[in-house]
């Protein structure tokens, strides 16, 4: 039972069932906690210390992990989102086969709203730090940031983001947490708004070449539209707020079958049809076309389970023989 739920990646259940029937089952649990921040989604906590698990298993949790200060070194998904993209693409596969179908959404709805960073990423050289924006997003002549500036598109709270990003690397360690919590998304949709869905653009994307910014545009209008699909939608659909009416697999299948025909509409979008064997078919594929380069599903919760029952194993073994030898 102890192996099957390590490869249901079932972590929070076998992490409170060892230590009750295995001896010294510390470091099965302290994995298993490592674990569940993984499948959880818990980027924060990625980097805590988790002395049982290997080193390569910490060092691919921590190319996840959000940084919690300014300073913070290294800056894990601040310098690239694509590790934790390739981790939302496992995760989202491991809630659909396992049926948690309302966590599933939440994470199709996390890299729903983080995806125009994921497209920026090339531009940038980085996944949207803000201890790095390029002086260009504020030169003569932008408005990006500029808070009732009524000839920008963004909206009044995207502009209160946008504003606080350009200045929240000085910010405390508070600050900065809070910030990530409620406006970084918000930045990266209004950034997606100024180079492919602004009315009166000002010069905040003057710094990218036109060619360069000609081939983002299509990618960063193919995240707001990903952003706006059937799939993505199916987080808010519930008539009293978030955690009731929990979809059926046939009815995110239906979302994801008209999220895929409102996608096809440019080059980027119609990456979507792809067959790619994914549980979402074409999810990956469209992942990979917005950011510019492949984006593969993780193995990471793969190899926790796999790690978990290398030690669940010999530990099984030594209980029976223990128990084999006892007296009658």
């Amino acid at each position: 039972m102890l192996i099957e739920l390590a490869r249901r990646y079932a972590f929070a259940d076998l992490g409170a069932l060892a230590p009750r029937v295995l001896p010294d089952a510390e470091q099965i649990a302290d994995v298993c906690e490592f674990g569940q921040r993984l499948l959880s989604l818990d980027a924060e906590d990625f980097a805590a210390e988790a002395r049982s698990v290997p080193v390569p298993l910490k060092r691919r949790a921590r190319a996840c992990h959000m940084p919690q200060t300014p300073r913070e070194q290294p800056r894990g998904a601040l310098a690239s989102l694509r590790p934790a993209y390739s981790l939302l693409l496992e995760v989202i596969a491991v809630r659909w086969h396992r049926r948690d179908l309302s966590p599933m959404i939440a994470a199709v709805h996390i890299a729903s709203e983080y995806l125009p960073l994921l497209a920026f990423e090339p531009s940038f050289g980085h996944a949207g730090d803000p201890a790095r924006w390029p002086a260009g997003l504020s030169a003569e002549g932008s408005r990006f940031g500029v808070i009732g500036e009524r000839e920008c598109d963004h909206t009044k709270a995207e502009q209160s983001a946008t504003n606080r990003t350009l200045r929240v690397s000085a910010e405390p360690p508070e600050g900065w947490r809070a910030y990530f919590d409620r406006q970084h998304s918000q930045v990266a949709g209004a950034l997606a708004t100024c180079v492919a869905a602004c009315r009166k653009p000002c010069a905040a994307m003057d710094w990218i070449a036109p060619a360069e910014r000609e081939d983002l545009s299509v990618r960063a209008r193919t995240a707001l539209t990903f952003a706006d699909t059937p799939l993505v939608r199916l987080r808010h659909a519930a008539p009293v707020g978030h955690g009731f009416g929990v979809p059926s697999a046939e009815e995110v299948l239906d979302a994801w079958t008209r999220s895929r025909s409102t996608l096809n509409k440019n080059p980027v979008g119609a990456a979507a049809a792809a067959e790619d064997g994914f549980p979402l078919p074409g999810l990956p594929s469209l992942i990979s076309a917005v950011a510019g380069v492949r984006v593969e599903p993780s193995t990471l919760l793969a190899d926790v389970s796999a790690h978990l029952i290398g030690l669940i194993t010999p530990a099984l073994a030594e209980t029976k023989v223990k128990n084999f030898r006892m007296p009658a």
